[in-house]
């Protein structure tokens, strides 16, 4: 598949159209950043961690018969995807109380949460992805009730799945983020799954292995996404990044 014009480029990743109108090439970058963009970073072998773990998680996803928009993988940083009418409200689900939780309602940090606690957020980086709710976006058009209520019943299905497969490897799945779209009029999984979108704490240390290294400045980032792959037997490549 041929990658062509350059559709969009975001803080981590950039899209470009291909000869199939109904495809484009996702691109994972090195580019690192957090609080919405206000801190940026180059982190070596980033995209292609964050590419190859992508296409596992996906296709473990699809294998437990949730639709995304991942056809397969390219390249070490590049997938073929299918082009989808993104909706712009993230999902969020909460396993364990921390970060912005935390903040916002006191609870005590590291508790369990049961049931797991489900949040939307509006796709908006200058107003902070602020917390919304289904009346909000039904009234602003954001997303209807039925799609929303398809994307809840997605994320939980995700939930079930990747919890399961974390704690094989002796992992917590802490949160997670979701973004959804549609393809032909149906409500499928976008964006991507990787350390960038999630917390993920050692189930017996509690050691963070995410994204909150680099915004906590903690060191170690790219090290702890691929002892992530590899407690999952993610096979990343080794040297050149072009395989």
């Amino acid at each position: 598949m041929e990658k062509r014009q350059e559709l969009y480029a975001g803080k981590a990743k950039s899209v470009y159209t291909t000869e199939a109108p109904d495809r484009l090439v996702l691109e994972f970058r090195d580019d690192t950043s957090a609080f919405d963009g206000k801190r940026k970073e180059a982190l070596a072998r980033k995209g292609m961690v964050n590419n190859v773990f992508n296409a596992f998680i996906m296709e473990r996803l699809e294998d437990a018969g949730i639709p995304t928009h991942f056809d397969k993988r390219l390249s070490a940083t590049e997938s073929l995807v299918k082009k989808m009418q993104m909706i712009p409200v993230e999902c969020v689900v909460r396993n364990i109380a921390t970060g912005g939780l935390v903040k916002r309602l006191g609870v005590e940090e590291g508790i369990p949460l049961t049931p797991p606690t489900f949040e939307l957020f509006l796709k908006d980086d200058e107003r902070g992805d602020p917390i919304i709710n289904e009346s909000l976006a039904d009234t602003f058009g954001w997303a209807t009730r039925e799609q929303l209520g398809k994307m809840q019943e997605l994320t939980f299905k995700v939930n079930h799945v990747l919890k399961q497969l974390f704690a094989q490897g002796d992992m917590l799945l802490v949160d997670y983020k979701l973004e959804f779209g549609l393809y032909d009029g149906q409500v499928i999984l976008g964006d991507e799954f990787s350390p960038d979108g999630c917390r993920l704490w050692d189930a017996n240390t509690r050691e963070k292995l995410d994204k909150d290294r680099f915004r906590q400045g903690l060191g170690g980032v790219i090290e702890a996404y691929e002892e992530v792959a590899r407690r999952l037997g993610v096979v990343l490549p080794e040297g050149d990044t072009d395989a």
